[in-house]
């Protein structure tokens, strides 16, 4: 059984989905007619998605509803939005992440901003073990079937077409689980990556102001959705406004960091300081 919140996402895309039958349109139609994505209609109607209050308006209206069935439906999303979101892990949740690794997958080029978890795509396995098992309710064999799935989409990295772009800032590199010999294989997989010629890897250093006060971390997928990431899990927005809005703070990020070999040796330099931990932790 999954969460309140979850169930409450699954009555409100089922009624969007009775609504746009009893219309006679497809999805393809019905996310012409709004400007929405097709994949934001699905996820939606399937209860995998929560959409912004713009976007249910955008839906509202291309459906023609008339007023008392435009206020039912805001009514549902306002009981989604006040729901509880204690998660029940289930296969076909894969944990948190699932929507940021689906939606990582369509894109061509991938922008993602941190501001205290590495991004999905260059985590270590065991580093993404600690990140899924903080869910509540995970259970190991949840857990595992998460990270393997992580593990495999990190693949598209290396695929020809594909550009990712990742800035970090240095908090990142120093909030770590697990112990410091975890942090020393991340940071091997982190100088591996950064070598891509596929990949961007930025690093705001501290002693560098940021431009902008982040408050969460969020990936840009093409010039048309952009994931946001907090505690009660992930929300994909797809309005053009927003979107550009995200687009404008990445960018100013990604201005103030640093890459190349002044990003390589400041990974290095606080590798050696994890390395100096570990050492005083196995005397």
């Amino acid at each position: 059984m999954g969460s309140e919140r979850r169930q409450r996402m699954k009555a409100l895309g089922a009624r969007l989905r009775g609504l746009r039958a009893e219309a006679g349109l497809t999805g393809a139609v019905l996310a012409q007619r709004a400007g929405v994505g097709q994949p934001t209609v699905s996820k939606v109607e399937n209860g995998r998605m929560v959409p912004s209050g713009d976007v249910l308006g955008r839906l509202s209206r291309a459906l023609d509803l008339d007023e008392s069935t435009s206020r039912e439906v805001r009514d549902l999303l306002v009981a989604v939005e006040a729901a509880p979101d204690t998660v029940e892990v289930s296969d076909e949740e894969a944990l948190a992440g699932a929507v940021l690794d689906d939606a990582v997958r369509s894109a061509r080029l991938v922008r993602s901003f941190q501001c205290v978890v590495l991004p999905a795509m260059l985590q270590s396995a065991e580093y993404a073990r600690h990140v899924f098992a903080s869910a509540p309710n995970s259970t190991p064999e949840a857990v595992g079937r998460a990270v393997a799935a992580r593990v495999e989409r990190q693949s598209l990295l290396y695929e020809p077409g594909r550009e990712s772009v990742f800035v970090l800032t240095e908090a990142v590199l120093r909030t770590w689980p697990g112990n410091p010999s975890l942090m020393l294989a991340q940071f091997d997989r982190l100088l591996s990556v950064e070598s891509l010629s596929t990949v961007r890897l930025g690093v705001i250093p501290w002693r560098r102001a940021v431009p902008v006060m982040p408050r969460h971390g969020f990936t840009l997928c093409d010039e048309r959705a952009v994931v946001v990431e907090s505690f009660r899990g992930e929300r994909v927005l797809d309005d053009s406004d927003e979107v550009a809005a995200y687009a404008d703070a990445f960018r100013r990020f990604e201005e103030a960091a640093i890459f190349g070999r002044e990003a390589r040796e400041l990974l290095i330099r606080v590798m050696q300081e994890f390395r100096e931990l570990e050492d005083c932790t196995t005397r």
